[in-house]
């Protein structure tokens, strides 16, 4: 092996297909040609020909029959005589080939060149893998395929590794994975869930537009980052000598939006926290958020439900989806409006049987001391409305299968939230706050957002304490501070995991199957 070289360039693959590549420069063909100009999808070819094509070989051979020009890796081939059959595959589809010896031409190689004939060109120096541009015409085969008569192949990228095996695929997940490339190629399902991901975000878009949202872009990096209790990825701008953020929100920027005056926003952005990794969870995720002003929570629970409403409706037409848990079990979702709508404090009690009004702290701080898989640490020095919060993670939230509202949350876990209008519910520190479930995970966080610049700043000091106490470094945006000192009017605000929107709809079970590029460890 050359040291300076990587693995796959010593591949023998490698070697033997890199051989050819000099062969076919030879032959003063052009392995990877400026462009090529498909007249067709191969989806389209086979949805308007599939039953309109009668003509047989001999039709074809004469030109008699459609003529189609379509491009697409190779994946399959085999000769047969005078004719050799090929599939290829493009994004939308696969549709079969046939080669003959005496009609087929291959573009920059002459049929009087002695050399080698059009067809050998085909079954020596192309490989599966190549990708290949045809023109030709369409007819079926005896047991009625539809398949394309070649008159003329020109090749458009000469590859130098071999596809994953045809019988044994690409089966690993990391490889998958960390190849999404290899991934696409080999497994369809793969590609449909990542092709319906991007059907999917346009049809977000186009409910917030059909609402009469304006979709903005606000930045990524920060001086200050906030909007949301998670920690950042730093960074350091040379231009300025400073420390950045990567965002872990777009609340921020859209409020100060709202304060200049723009009425409903909404941004579909990328946002980045420097934590965990799960099923459900990725460093870097995509998220909408929107925010109309003169709304509360309570319009914004009614649009979150009609936009999974509308999607629905597109995709399936239907608002049933026929999914899993993520246990395995089969389970139907109807995510038809309304949606059931519990306080956290409800759904503890119907869930968990614990009434949190008739517990003091130290009382609550037992039960969840009970539980194996918390931290004592945690629970001990967790306030009232934190306790409450763990204690509706623990005994209500893997129960909320059908999409459900929790709303009225402690105003501990939310210092951007404005308390409650209800007397008591205020009393008590509760502030109108909405988290949406689906399949027993969080699918959207909604406030009625705080617009009282005092209150808003003694809540942010005191997450700022807390997270110093922690160790982390969380200043205060007090340019924010100062914008809703200029009057930010009564808005109601939301935010929505897309990629968890989409496993939703995808039936995916890992967040890494619906990311183009997961976040993975590197190969050892």
């Amino acid at each position: 092996m050359k040291k300076d070289l990587p693995e796959y360039f010593n591949h023998q693959e490698f070697i033997n297909r890199s051989s050819k590549l000099k062969e076919i420069k030879d032959l003063n063909i052009d392995p990877y040609p400026h462009k090529f100009e498909p007249t067709s999808t191969i989806k389209i070819i086979l949805e308007k020909f599939k039953e309109n094509i009668n003509g047989h070989f001999d039709d074809a051979a004469a030109g008699e029959t459609e003529s189609v020009k379509v491009a697409g890796r190779l994946v399959l081939f085999r000769a047969m005589g005078k004719n050799a059959f090929a599939q290829i595959q493009d994004e939308s589809g696969r549709i079969q080939l046939m080669f003959n010896r005496e009609l087929t031409e291959v573009e920059g190689l002459t049929r009087s060149d002695d050399v080698i004939k059009p067809i050998k060109f085909i079954e020596k120096k192309i490989d599966l893998g190549d990708i290949i541009g045809v023109e030709g015409n369409l007819f079926k085969t005896q047991k009625g395929e539809l398949t394309i008569f070649v008159k003329k192949l020109t090749l458009l990228c000469k590859t130098l590794l071999p596809l994953p095996d045809k019988h044994s695929g690409l089966a690993d997940k990391g490889t998958r994975y960390r190849k999404r490339w290899l991934d696409l190629i080999s497994n369809p399902e793969a590609k449909n869930v990542l092709l319906m991901r991007s059907k999917i975000v346009n049809l977000v878009r186009e409910y917030m537009n059909d609402i009469d949202f304006v979709e903005v872009e606000t930045p990524v990096l920060q001086n200050v980052y906030g909007g949301a209790d998670a920690d950042p990825f730093v960074t350091h701008l040379n231009a300025l000598h400073q420390d950045m953020f990567l965002r872990i929100s777009l609340e921020i920027p859209l409020k100060k939006l709202l304060v200049g005056g723009l009425l409903k926003v909404y941004e579909i952005g990328k946002v980045f926290r420097n934590e965990g990794m799960d099923k459900t969870h990725n460093p870097e995720f995509t998220e909408l958020e929107a925010y109309s002003a003169y709304w509360d929570y309570n319009d914004v629970m009614i649009a979150v439900e009609n936009m999974y409403e509308f999607i629905s409706k597109k995709l399936f037409n239907s608002t049933k989806i026929e999914t899993e848990d993520f246990n395995g079990n089969k389970v139907t979702i109807d995510v038809k409006a309304p949606w059931k709508r519990l306080s956290m404090k409800e759904s503890i009690l119907k869930f968990g049987n614990i009434d949190v009004e008739k517990l003091s702290d130290e009382e609550m701080k037992k039960i969840l001391l009970d539980r194996e898989n918390l931290d004592p640490k945690e629970i001990n020095k967790a306030k009232k409305g934190h306790l409450i919060q763990l204690l509706f993670e623990e005994f209500a939230e893997e129960h909320l299968i059908q999409p459900h509202h929790i709303t009225d949350h402690p105003i501990e876990t939310t210092p951007l939230c404005k308390l409650h209008r209800n007397p008591k519910e205020k009393a008590q520190n509760i502030v109108e706050r909405f988290e949406s479930f689906i399949l027993g995970k969080e699918i959207c966080n909604a406030y009625s957002e705080l617009n009282d610049p005092v209150l808003q700043r003694e809540l942010l000091e005191n997450q700022s304490k807390q997270k110093e106490e922690e160790g982390q470094k969380n200043p205060l945006d007090e340019y924010f501070i100062e914008s809703i000192c200029k009057g930010l009017p009564p808005a109601g605000g939301w935010g929505i995991g897309i990629d968890r929107l989409v496993m939703l709809f995808t039936k995916a079970l890992s967040i890494r199957d619906v990311l183009y590029f997961p976040m993975m460890k590197p190969e050892e």
